[in-house]
């Protein structure tokens, strides 16, 4: 999920909050688990917005 973010620019916003609205939709990850990735691929800044929509 965080690669998605990351790489938002080639697969577009759109389809990169999608990805993180079907996830927790089917409760495959928790939003721990996002926030423990998203400094390695360093998008918390950008990711943490979207994560406080989505709940």
């Amino acid at each position: 999920m965080a690669d998605c973010f990351k790489c938002r620019n080639k697969v577009e916003l759109d389809v990169a909050v999608e990805a993180l609205r079907g996830s927790r939709r089917q409760r495959k990850c928790t939003n721990d688990d996002l926030l423990r990735f998203a400094p390695i691929c360093r998008v918390v800044a950008v990711m943490r917005p979207y994560l406080e929509a989505v709940q």
